[in-house]
């Protein structure tokens, strides 16, 4: 073929493989493909292969445009149609060698991976891992090798991928990311039912359950069984045919539902901004508050905007919806962003109200095709309680608290009224906080506002790691640049053993980022502690773990200045953390938090708090950051002479919460005619002294249980403050001011809560710890809702 004839052709050929890209825009960004076809025509003369399979050879096998590139016969219309079909997916990452969730990692690439990436990698690793599963199923033996350690390694690597995923998604949101989550989602928990309801594995583990081989097998391991065969059964494995046809569908729609109802209260929280313009409408904001504000304020296009000349930016975010509520004299504005909150997501296109609705219907359908009564029967399969327990631990705590509550309201309406205050007559919710804040200034003369400069965050870390180190003997220290991250203010932190040797790994996330990330604090987990899953010729993978906040972020120069309140939240979620990593658990399944039944989850978490209040920790941590002089100890005395301000108040708004969650999921008919709203406001005659608006409408915002995984299952913040406070009580026992006592019961907490995970049931943990089974009563004298004798 001469050199004009070979130009022809190849003009030709990309002339009508331009016009077939054309069919499908998304061919035409298929740029790498197209030159590499245009840089084959070049090699054309020093190669004789005919040009359609010379061609061929150079395309990567996934490309689709293979498609138009047969050897021998002309492109069949289904082969068309499955290019066309893939072509979005393909062309967005190539043949996804340079994607960084299928990459080799040992920390998640946080900071490569974009919202392009998603559709394309988590669907080459679904179909991966499924080849992976029809390989395991097909050689499934009820042995500890050939069953487990494979279904590890497929789980891990599906729950690692999303995990960074779907995180990027809580603390990184854009419409792009948000549209990628929800094409893939559905395939994604394809995979986890068709994984769940495996014969074969399910069969293999009951074949090592009714082995004579059990008794052998060390408590972690048992656990592992039980709880892969409970989880099997409660995934469906045993419905047939159209029932299971059925169940699949309902936890497709649920997990949709949940993810939607997530993406509405986030929208409706960011779409509230009340821009302040005249500085005596937010009279009463302290300066921190006014920063924040100008900040957000500039963020949103208002170059200007200072603390001290405004414009102001009010949202409902957290640390701007508090600040107002606890410190605006302007009655108006605190009632106009209080009926914000409290209807957030329940009008318009962000209402779900319906969602709701919809959801519990399913719940209640899926408990039935599983053979309950309802869904907290579901719930209570995999946690310590029962429903009849938790009822009645719910009406114990509501009874102890009822009379407090009435009491709080009584001081609060005298203290308004001897202010001269014309709200006396009329106390409105949105009153409650601001006099509240006032009544507890004039008590105590504690101003919140006040102790932030002595709560800065990096000596409040400084202080947390010290006391973990004297209880547990580890060392917490900075690693920045170990590990990607996906925003700049994110830490990195490697906590060493006594031997100064890696343990384990954590990210922290402290700041409120309103435009991309949710409220709320939380921790997750990155990767298990697992000896099978180890790299790198080590004999374990270490545990790696994230914290996520949402306070103050440092304004000018000065650093992100803390309440108390949000000191107490950072010790919460390190409590969690701990538990993950201090594990000395190998087995993935139960090591850290995963097997812990969820009713004991919050037990390391709530423990952690009580910290808050011992005086050497306090007076550790709570340093001015200009002067580094400490928190005056009479201001200390103050602050534990007010820990217990409100709480039966307090203590009845879980108690709301847990009640109306439990309702919702045992007697509660979804299909009748009385609604959400109506139980909330029956709950509410028992639980709130004074009664809810008529709009009241905090279900819709109330993520825990209806995108979280907190479903049935509110109660288990007051069971495990039980386990809690009676885990602290043990270090009371041991005397507060005996440090060597201290650092012996600290490691003994370490031996056994941090370190068995799910390897033992919750009761059996502490009762290893604490010698005993729980009692109640610590907590009710924690909270002044008993007598100190008791």
């Amino acid at each position: 073929m001469g050199p004009a004839r070979q130009r022809r052709t190849t003009v030709v050929l990309l002339l009508v493989l331009f016009l077939a890209a054309a069919m499908t825009p998304t061919l035409l960004t298929s740029a790498s493909h197209l030159l590499l076809l245009a840089h084959s025509a070049r090699r054309l003369s020093r190669n004789p292969s005919p040009l359609p399979a010379r061609i061929l050879s150079l395309l990567p096998a996934s490309s689709p445009l293979r498609a138009f590139c047969p050897l021998r016969a002309r492109p069949s219309r289904a082969a068309i149609c499955s290019a066309y079909s893939t072509a979005s997916d393909a062309m967005a990452d190539a043949d996804n060698s340079n994607n960084p969730l299928l990459a080799d990692f040992d920390f998640p690439p946080f900071d490569r991976v974009e919202p392009s990436h998603v559709r394309p990698g988590i669907r080459a690793l679904l179909a991966r891992l499924e080849g992976e599963l029809e390989e395991l199923e097909k050689g499934v033996e009820p042995a500890w090798e050939r069953l487990v350690h494979p279904l590890e390694r497929i789980v891990d690597r599906l729950d690692v991928v999303w995990n960074v995923v779907d995180h990027l998604k809580a603390v990184k949101d854009s419409p792009d990311l948000r549209s990628a989550v929800e094409d893939v989602q559905p395939e994604k928990v394809k995979f986890y039912l068709r994984l769940g309801q495996s014969k074969p594995i399910y069969e293999a583990f009951n074949a090592i359950r009714n082995s004579s081989d059990w008794d052998s097998l060390s408590d972690a391991r048992k656990r592992v069984v039980e709880g892969q065969i409970k989880d099997a059964v409660l995934g469906g494995v045993a419905l047939e045919d159209e029932q299971r046809e059925i169940f699949n569908q309902i936890q497709q729609e649920l997990e949709k539902l949940s993810e939607k109802f997530s993406e509405n209260v986030l929208d409706a929280t960011k779409k509230f901004e009340k821009l302040v313009t005249d500085k005596k409408e937010i009279d009463g904001l302290p300066a921190s508050a006014l920063g924040l504000a100008a900040q957000t304020a500039v963020s949103k296009g208002h170059e200007n905007a200072s603390a001290e000349n405004g414009p102001w930016m009010i949202t409902l975010d957290a640390p701007s919806f508090t600040a107002v509520m606890q410190h605006a004299k302007n009655r108006a504005l605190r009632e106009e962003v209080y009926r914000a909150y409290l209807t957030r997501a329940s009008s318009g296109d962000l209402d779900n109200t319906d969602i709701i609705s919809q959801i519990l219907k399913l719940r209640l359908e899926k408990a039935k095709l599983l053979g309950y009564k309802n869904f907290a029967e579901v719930s209570m399969a995999r946690k310590m309680a029962t429903v009849d327990r938790v009822q009645e631990l719910l009406e114990k705590i509501r009874a102890a608290s009822w009379d407090h509550a009435v009491q709080d309201m009584e001081d609060l309406k005298a203290f308004v009224k001897d202010s001269g205050s014309a709200e006396a007559n009329d106390l409105a919710h949105w009153d409650l906080n601001f006099w509240s804040e006032r009544l507890r200034e004039s008590k105590y003369d504690i101003d919140e506002e006040g102790l932030r400069p002595y709560f800065a965050l990096p000596k409040v870390m400084d202080g947390l790691f010290s006391l973990a180190n004297k209880l547990f003997g580890i060392t917490v220290e900075a690693a920045d640049g170990l590990a990607p991250v996906w925003n700049s203010d994110v830490k990195f932190y490697c906590v060493k053993d006594s031997s100064n040797s890696p343990v384990a790994y954590f990210y922290f996330d402290p700041y409120s980022r309103p435009s991309e990330k949710r409220g709320g604090a939380w921790m997750n987990v990155v990767f298990s502690r697992s000896s099978v899953l180890a790299r790198h010729g080590a004999s374990v993978r270490l545990p790696v773990a994230h914290m996520v906040c949402n306070q103050m972020p440092p304004v000018g120069d000065k650093p992100s200045l803390m309440t108390f309140r949000e000191v107490e939240t950072v010790f919460h979620e390190f409590g969690h953390a701990l538990q993950h990593m201090l594990t000395r658990q190998d087995e993935a399944f139960v090591a850290g938090i995963s097997g812990i039944e969820w009713d004991a989850v919050e037990l390391p978490s709530q423990f952690m708090e009580n910290w808050c209040y011992h005086k050497n920790t306090l007076l550790s941590i709570a340093k001015h950051y200009e002067t580094d002089e400490p928190l005056p100890e009479e201001i200390y005395a103050k602050l534990v002479a007010a820990k217990n301000f409100r709480a039966g108040t307090f203590s009845l708004r879980q108690i709301r919460f847990a009640s109306v969650d439990m309702e919702l999921h045992t007697t509660y008919d979804p299909s009748g005619p009385v609604s959400v709203y109506d139980v909330d406001r029956r709950v509410a005659e028992k639980t709130q002294v004074l009664a809810p608006l008529p709009e009241d409408r905090f279900l819709c915002g109330f993520s825990h249980i209806f995108a979280g995984g907190y479903a049935a299952g509110y109660y288990s913040y007051k069971w495990a403050e039980v386990l809690s406070a009676d885990a602290f009580s043990a270090f009371e026992d041991a005397g507060l001011d005996n440090e060597k006592a201290i650092e012996e019961t600290g490691r003994r907490f370490r031996e056994t809560v941090l370190a068995l995970g799910g390897g033992k049931s919750p009761l059996e943990v502490f009762v290893a710890f604490r010698g005993r089974e729980p009692s109640p009563e610590p907590l009710l004298r924690h909270n002044g809702l008993l007598p100190v004798a008791a």
